[in-house]
């Protein structure tokens, strides 16, 4: 594992203990918490047979990724059966970022799955240690898959898409570094949200902080609960249709400081910063770069 410029690369196995192991310890002392416990299987159908009945009297719901990667569906749906037919808990299938991403939902929630899990890490994806010359992974042909921050806005795309045309269940996961990603994935459709490169990077107790600080978010916003802005980006879009054609941005003097990275950032020159910001309408192509670039949120673009 290493992590790099914007976000994680890793070749982990399934698991570096032995099953023996984790039926033996692992989930006794999981179970012990009183907590509930997803158990994750992979990959092949084959694989999921054998594994789920052993598993089955410590897991309360089974969470399965083949980290398959085509579009062809079948793989997945028979996992997913294949699961099904050893166990009565509840499984979630967990999936790559595909591009036809609404068409699997749909096959796996007609196959019989209980909620999705999107997405797994991105790849395969190559990083170079320049002092050497070799990969930074050490794995036969150096790749390694992709999470943290970098994937959040592919998984951000992945759960809105899916929840669109699935009624189960979704649980959002990438990139989620703090409550006001989490936010973002319960506005693009998730039920619940889950963390792992994040606490690999700053440890377990990023929990409680990001607990706190989407906590914080729907405190500040006037939301009564996480339900009121699940779904939300989807119920936006549809109230908006198509985006109008716009008009450059509106400039907010009291909130700008004249930082001018607006200006620097601007690939049209349409930006000056003297006295005051100001924007050339004829210049501008109301791109949006300088609204999102803007820390203080003087910027404003009406779509």
């Amino acid at each position: 594992m290493a992590e790099i410029r914007g976000g994680f690369l890793n070749t982990e196995l399934w698991s570096e203990l032995p099953k023996e192991q984790w039926l033996e310890t692992e989930y006794k002392l999981a179970r012990s918490t009183g907590l509930p416990v997803i158990v994750g299987l992979g990959y092949s159908p084959d694989q999921i047979r054998e594994l789920a009945p052993l598993v089955k009297p410590y897991a309360d719901a089974l969470e399965l990724s083949t980290h398959y990667v085509g579009n062809d569906i079948s793989p997945i749906v028979n996992a997913l059966k294949a699961a099904k037919e050893a166990v009565d808990v509840p499984v979630f299938m967990k999936l790559s970022p595909h591009p036809n991403i609404q068409e699997i939902a749909i096959a796996l929630e007609q196959a019989g799955a209980d909620g999705l899990v999107m997405i797994n890490s991105f790849g395969p994806c190559l990083s170079i240690d320049l002092e050497t010359g070799l990969p930074l992974m050490g794995s036969k042909d150096g790749y390694g898959w992709l999470s943290g921050a970098a994937i959040k806005p592919l998984a951000l795309r992945c759960v809105y898409q899916a929840a669109r045309v699935v009624g189960i269940p979704i649980f959002g996961v990438g990139g989620v570094t703090n409550g006001r990603d989490a936010a973002e994935m319960f506005m693009a459709g998730a039920s619940a949200v889950q963390v792992c490169t994040e606490a690999i990077l700053r440890g377990p107790t990023v929990y409680g902080k990001i607990a706190k600080e989407l906590n914080a978010f729907l405190d500040g916003h006037g939301y009564s609960s996480v339900e009121e802005i699940r779904g939300l980006t989807i119920r936006k879009m549809a109230e908006r249709g198509a985006p109008k054609a716009g008009h450059s941005p509106t400039v907010d003097m009291e909130r700008c400081s004249l930082c001018g990275q607006c200006e620097i950032s601007c690939p049209y020159g349409a930006i000056s910063a003297n006295d005051r910001l100001n924007i050339d309408e004829e210049k501008c192509f109301v791109c949006g770069l300088c609204v999102s670039r803007c820390k203080r949120g003087a910027l404003h673009l009406e779509l």
